[in-house]
């Protein structure tokens, strides 16, 4: 169970790993955003031993903030994702879908996507996303697509909050991915055309069921607590809520007990 640094803001990087360590979660994931830290491998890397917090997924910079974050060309930024998951040992890059005006990108995606895959044990898992929604109007802002299971790839990450934004059934879905889902954000949901990344358990998201299929499936992914904090009253009120979350993915993520006390 980790901690997403995104989950923090609007404090930075190290506070997320203060608080990772402090709360007892197993490590982190870094979103490499526009932080400076998030992009510096060796002071991710100091972090990492300082607080005894290791590393185990890096979130590509694929935000429309982050667009000029590890250079404007799109597959650069994945393979410097790589880069620095392969020298941090995190094993998963995640990755979301091109913008639709990313034209180019888009269309080698699946490709490349593939290739890169193939050059590295790192799991590339892309992400689904969700149609933009203007009063009553949709844009789709993502090719292929903003669900990732239309297409071939080797790796998915199922995001609950996401899944709410797009009011598709999050279970299905990860039934969809099968056993490719490789990794878990889990965050809560009502279904608003925002993307709310509610504590889990305040919203309408199958959040428990999820993981109690995840503990009866053996499933080995990460399962990534990305949360939106920042309208906590102060550092106080952030760390609960990311202890409450902490507490409710280890409630259901938990092995059911055998009745017969065979195990």
């Amino acid at each position: 169970m980790a901690l997403s640094t995104a989950s923090v803001y609007p404090e930075n990087t190290a506070a997320a790993f203060e608080t990772a360590a402090r709360l007892g979660y197993d490590g982190v994931e870094v979103m490499v955003w526009t932080d400076p830290v998030s992009q510096d491998i060796e002071a991710l890397r100091r972090l990492s031993d300082d607080h005894g917090v290791p590393i185990l997924a890096v979130h590509a910079p694929c935000l429309l903030i982050t667009q000029r974050v590890w250079s404007t060309d799109p597959w650069t930024k994945l393979e410097r994702a790589r880069a620095a998951a392969e020298k941090l040992g995190a094993d998963t890059v995640v990755v979301h879908p091109p913008f639709r005006w990313q034209r180019q990108y888009a269309r080698e995606f699946v490709q490349g996507v593939w290739r890169m895959a193939d050059e590295t044990d790192v799991r590339f898992a892309v992400e689904n996303m969700y149609p933009w929604r203007y009063r009553d109007r949709e844009v789709l802002a993502y090719a292929p697509g903003w669900d990732p299971t239309d297409e071939d790839y080797r790796h998915y990450t199922v995001d609950l909050s996401h899944a709410a934004t797009s009011r598709v059934d999050a279970l299905a879905m990860a039934d969809r991915m099968g056993d490719r889902l490789a990794h878990v954000h889990l965050a809560d949901g009502s279904g608003s055309a925002k993307d709310e990344h509610l504590i889990p358990g305040r919203g309408s998201q199958p959040c428990a069921e999820l993981l109690g299929r995840l503990a009866g499936t053996g499933f080995d992914g990460h399962v990534v607590l990305e949360v939106n904090t920042r309208r906590a009253a102060d550092p106080a009120a952030r760390e609960a809520d990311l202890a409450e979350a902490l507490a409710f993915t280890r409630l259901h993520l938990a092995p059911a007990a055998d009745p017969g006390g065979t195990r």
